[in-house]
This record gives C-alpha cells, sequence and structure tokens, in this order.
C-alpha cells in the first residue's frame, strides 16, 4: 500500500468508505443550488487602459471573474485575497503535478469573488495554473502524486503551503506575493502519509511509512520564514514583516525559504502505518506577535532576545506543543509532547549569552552538528510520545484545538467525534503527566467523517457572532464523507462536551463526494467561505454561510452593519465551482499579502 497512498487505492484505505458504500446518493432533502452569475474583469484590464495587472480574455489573458457587490470600479479599494492549494489525484500522474493552486475569494474593485477560480495575478490564459502548481512544476518529475498538503494557522499570513509527495519530495508552494520555494526529500524507503505545520510555521511534522524497518515515525522538519526570493538565509530586506534574519523554528509569516529535516521520533510497535497528523502551540492569531512584525526584532540585539525569554514577548513564542497522529488501520493515536522542542529553541534563542548566540548563527549548515542541530547532535530537543490510545472503531480524523484548554478531537469511521482532555501538555506553567490524557465525551456526525478544520478569523473589524453565536474558536468544521454532508460543531465553553449545530449543516445535491474542507480568512473585508474538495465530484466547491461587509471600503458595496447577505432560502448559498482532472482530497488556503 505504501507505493498506492498516491493512487486511488490509497485514498479508499486512508479515506474510505464514500457515500456509495453507505448507499447515501440519494438527493432527498438536499437542496440543488445554483450559482450567482459570473462578471468579468476584463472592463479594467492593463490590455484595454485599466489598471487591472493582467491582458483581458480577447486578448488571450485571464483577469478573473467576479459574483457579488459591483457595479465595477476602477478604484480597488482595501484588496484582499484568499490564495488556497488543492491536493488531488491526478488522471494523469505521470505528467501532472497533482496539486492546484486557487483563488478563494477576493474583495476588489467594489466587488466580492466568492467562486474558486485561478488567480489572476498567475494565470494568463495559456499555462496550467488552477490545475498544476506553477510553483510545484520547478521541482521536476518527483513533484509528481501528491500525498498531502499542510499551512500553518497563526495571525496575518500563513503565506505558503507545503506538499508531501509519493517520491518522499516535501516543498513549499505559495503565491505570486510569496514564492519561497524551500525543499528538501526525505531519505529512501520513508513515505510521507500526513503533514502538519506548527502554528506559526516554526516546524513541519510529517506522518511516515518506513517500508525499510517496517515502522511509523514522525519526521520533525525545521522551517524559516524569509524575505521573497531569500536564498543565502541571511536577507535582511522587509518582505510584509517577514523576519530580517535567519532564525529556523521560530514563529513566521509562512514565507518559507529554508528547511533542514532534524530527524525522526519513531511511534511505537502498535502503530506503524501512521495516516494523519495535527498539531498545537496552544497560541492563536492574538498571541503571536499580534500588533507586531518579526521584521520589528533584530535578536542580534541582546535586549531584543532578553524580552523574549522572560520580558515583555515571553508568550509571544510557542512554549509547549502537542501533535497527535492517528493510524487508521491500526486503530490507535499517539500523543506526541513537543515541550521539549520549543523550550530548547527558545533557550537556544533567548537564554543564550551574546557569545553562544553569535557561535550558533554563524555555524549554520546541513550538518548534524550545524545549525539547527539534527536530533544525533542534540537529543535532548526530540519530542517524546506521550500515551497511545486505542479505539473500537477506526480514527478516520484529528484536529488539536488551537488555543484555550488542551483538548484534541479525534473521529471515527462510525461518526462520532471524541473529545480528549490533554492535560497539561499545552500549558507551559502546569506539570503534564501521561494519566491526565483521557477522553471526556463524544459527538455524533456524519459517518465516516474525513476531516475536521478550524474556521477562521473573517475579517479584522468582523463580528463572528452573526454566524457563530459565541465564537468561531468554539468551534470546529467537520467533513463526513459517508453521509456527504459538513456539519459545524459548538464545544461547551469548558470544551468537555459539544453537539452539532443543525441549522448550520451544509448540505448539496449536486456535492458528490466530500472529503474535507477549508475556511478561507480576511482582513478587511468580513465574509465567510469554505471550500470543499469533493473527490468523487472532481471539483472543488465553495458556499458562503454568512454577510458579506465591506469594513474597510466606506462608500462601496456591501456597507456595514447588514452588507450582502446570502441568497435564497438556506443559511449558505454556492459560491461557485472549479473542475480538476482529478479527484481533489486536501484543501488548505490563507489570506495573502
Amino acid at each position: 500500500m505504501a507505493a498506492k497512498l498516491s493512487t486511488a487505492d490509497g485514498i479508499e484505505y486512508r479515506y474510505g468508505p464514500s457515500a456509495a458504500a453507505y448507499g447515501a446518493t440519494g438527493n432527498e432533502g438536499r437542496p440543488t443550488l445554483s450559482a450567482r452569475p459570473d462578471h468579468s474583469f476584463d472592463p479594467i484590464a492593463w490590455s484595454v487602459g485599466g489598471k487591472r495587472g493582467c491582458h483581458a480574455s480577447q486578448h488571450g489573458g485571464f483577469c478573473g471573474t467576479w459574483q457579488l457587490g459591483g457595479p465595477l470600479q476602477a478604484k480597488v479599494g482595501d484588496y484582499s485575497s484568499s490564495i488556497a492549494h488543492a491536493a488531488y489525484v491526478a488522471d494523469t500522474p505521470e505528467t501532472s503535478v497533482g496539486v492546484a493552486s486557487f483563488q478563494a475569494l477576493a474583495m476588489a474593485n467594489n466587488t466580492y469573488s466568492q467562486k474558486p477560480e485561478p488567480s489572476w495575478t498567475t494565470y494568463y490564459g495559456d499555462n496550467r495554473e488552477g490545475f498544476d502548481d506553477f510553483h510545484a512544476l520547478d521541482y521536476g518529475t518527483d513533484a509528481r502524486k501528491a500525498i498531502a498538503i499542510g499551512r500553518c494557522y497563526r495571525q496575518g499570513w500563513c503565506s505558503n503551503s507545503l506538499m508531501a509527495f509519493q517520491s518522499g519530495l516535501i516543498g513549499g508552494t505559495g503565491s505570486n506575493t510569496a514564492y519561497n520555494r524551500a525543499s528538501l526529500k526525505l531519505p529512501a524507503g520513508k513515505v510521507p502519509t500526513g503533514i502538519v505545520l506548527t502554528h506559526s510555521s516554526e516546524f513541519a511534522l510529517v506522518t511516515i511509512w518506513d517500508t525499510v524497518n517496517i515502522r511509523g515515525q514522525v519526521a520533525v522538519i525545521a522551517l524559516g520564514g524569509q524575505t521573497a526570493a531569500c536564498r543565502d538565509g541571511n536577507c535582511r530586506s522587509d518582505f510584509w514583516g517577514e523576519w530580517r534574519g535567519f532564525y529556523p523554528g521560530l514563529p513566521n509569516l509562512g514565507n518559507i525559504g529554508y528547511m533542514k529535516l532534524l530527524g525522526f521520533i519513531d511511534l511505537p510497535d502498535e502503530m506503524r502505518a501512521p495516516t494523519e497528523i495535527s498539531a498545537s502551540t496552544g497560541l492563536d492569531h492574538t498571541d503571536y506577535l499580534y500588533m507586531h512584525k518579526p521584521q520589528d526584532f533584530l535578536l542580534d540585539d541582546a535586549a531584543v532576545r532578553q524580552a523574549f525569554n522572560d520580558g515583555e514577548y515571553r508568550d509571544r513564542t510557542a512554549r509547549a506543543g502537542v501533535a497527535v497522529v492517528i493510524s487508521k488501520s491500526e486503530r490507535r493515536a499517539a500523543v506526541i509532547d513537543l515541550g521539549p522542542l520549543f523550550r530548547y529553541y527558545r533557550a537556544q534563542y533567548f537564554a543564550a549569552s551574546q557569545a553562544d548566540f553569535d557561535q550558533r548563527q554563524a555555524s549554520a549548515g546541513e550538518g548534524p552538528g550545524q545549525w539547527p542541530y539534527r536530533f544525533e547532535a542534540q537529543p535532548s530537543q526530540m519530542p517524546t510520545v506521550a500515551k497511545v490510545i486505542a479505539f473500537e472503531h477506526k480514527p478516520t480524523a484529528v484536529n488539536v484545538l488551537a488555543k484555550g484548554p488542551g483538548r484534541a478531537f479525534v473521529a471515527t469511521q462510525q461518526g462520532q467525534l471524541h473529545i480528549f482532555d490533554l492535560g497539561g501538555y499545552l500549558d507551559p506553567d502546569r506539570k503534564a503527566g501521561a494519566e491526565q490524557i483521557a477522553r471526556l465525551s463524544s459527538v455524533m456526525v456524519g459517518r465516516n467523517p474525513t476531516g475536521i478544520t478550524y474556521p477562521k478569523m473573517h475579517g479584522l473589524a468582523s463580528d463572528s457572532r452573526r454566524v457563530y453565536k459565541d465564537s468561531y474558536k468554539r468551534e470546529v468544521i467537520v467533513t463526513s464523507r459517508g453521509d456527504r454532508r459538513i456539519d459545524f460543531v459548538k464545544f461547551a465553553a469548558d470544551y468537555n462536551s459539544g453537539a452539532v449545530r443543525g441549522e448550520a449543516t451544509i448540505v448539496d445535491a449536486d456535492l458528490v463526494d466530500p472529503i474535507s474542507s477549508e475556511d478561507a480568512d480576511t482582513h478587511g473585508t468580513e465574509g465567510y467561505v469554505l471550500s470543499v474538495a469533493d473527490y468523487g465530484g472532481r471539483r472543488v466547491s465553495n458556499y458562503r454561510y454568512g454577510p458579506v461587509i465591506f469594513h474597510t471600503n466606506p462608500g462601496m458595496a456591501c456597507a456595514a452593519p447588514a452588507g450582502c447577505p446570502v441568497q435564497g432560502p438556506y443559511r449558505y448559498e454556492l459560491g461557485g465551482r472549479h473542475p480538476l482532472p482529478g479527484g481533489p482530497f486536501h484543501i488548505n488556503g490563507a489570506n495573502i499579502p
């Protein structure tokens, strides 16, 4: 199976059974949704004398479409867009990357785009952007047969995704403005099955099938956010607030310009075939340098390092972390304590003497004893397996709560979302122990829940209580393949229990085979757009489930307080669909600079 993880057989192993297996292909009670009509940006294209940097369709180009707001104006306004990536099983796997890049939403020129489509900034009408990510094409033939994609969750931007391929290549991809392309290749015999980035792109964690030694592992990769096109590791120019130095393992804006494999965490013998992974540092977008940017801090200055060690910014970088790995076939989950890793990096960056700091920075390189150090050179940093949990039914998806009391959510195939207490493992000021990890309760969701994702911030001035009643942070979004539905699960204030908000559930007669979904974030424009990977339908479908409000564009359409509401009798509407030459199974995205 290791050689088939990127194929239809691999999808069946990882995410089966589909709705067809349950006999749930009928459409009784499911609405047939129609999208709003498309309007072109061609009238304001460069090629016809406008200011939008594209060529109109009559000149062989592509300027994008909009569906909401209007009329189209020359004034751009407070532009906002979210770019997403979808991994899919390609019809032509030998020539296709199997990762598509698309625009999930955008605000511009008094309009709102809610249809998934190639980004006008990178698609010119004659390339394969929107089907084969143009960054991934640069990696050559190793960038074929995608297995998983991952991206961080933080404030501001998580600019780049990391892609994991059947060949063992791990490579970054971004957008027109965040285009660093760091990559590495796993050792022979190590097949990736899942990938997650810690919340501010400090590290990537990749679940591995070691086909040589027949064991399960987690690869730990140090990541460095760098300015655009930085290659020497010491770029000092500004890029939308990114670090002006070489600081792998510290929180960054996700424009990943550096990667180094630190080593592998061996999973217990009863977990030889891990399938999915999720992680949390206990910090969300309000915690990571929320009112500051990395560019504001040059760690060469001892006073700056002291402020992060035990001063003003002590809590602005991670001091704890947890990853939860599941193995579907072995019906197990492993809780991994990332605390040793984060504490080690804090000590190296913030508590070291000036001489030690300078020496370490100067030692940067790819060797085991060069910064950042590999596990064999500095084993004290290695994360540890805290506990293994057995399940009666196959675990199918996992999510670790971003912020709040330490909680993990593990879905099982028969349709339960289990809530686990992680004890003190996400609280750096509390002693943690394996005995604290315990199941609290469960929530019934749809059959075969294959995706759990975080709701995101929906605009800096937004009031998400229009949609979420209490807070979007109290909910997760669950995609159930077996019942072709997407549920919003709301948790109690203590996160010890929860329930599906039935009035918010998304169903669609034309949604054939959903496997995962991704919520889109924005900055100045409030909006609620969910992108769904429809594997059997061979497309990405967008659904808008709340109003669009142009908070930072006074005098334009969709004005506060009501904005532009959802149309029709349901709480959601179809934003549009983007067909793919294959079946998508993973999506992630972010608001980008």
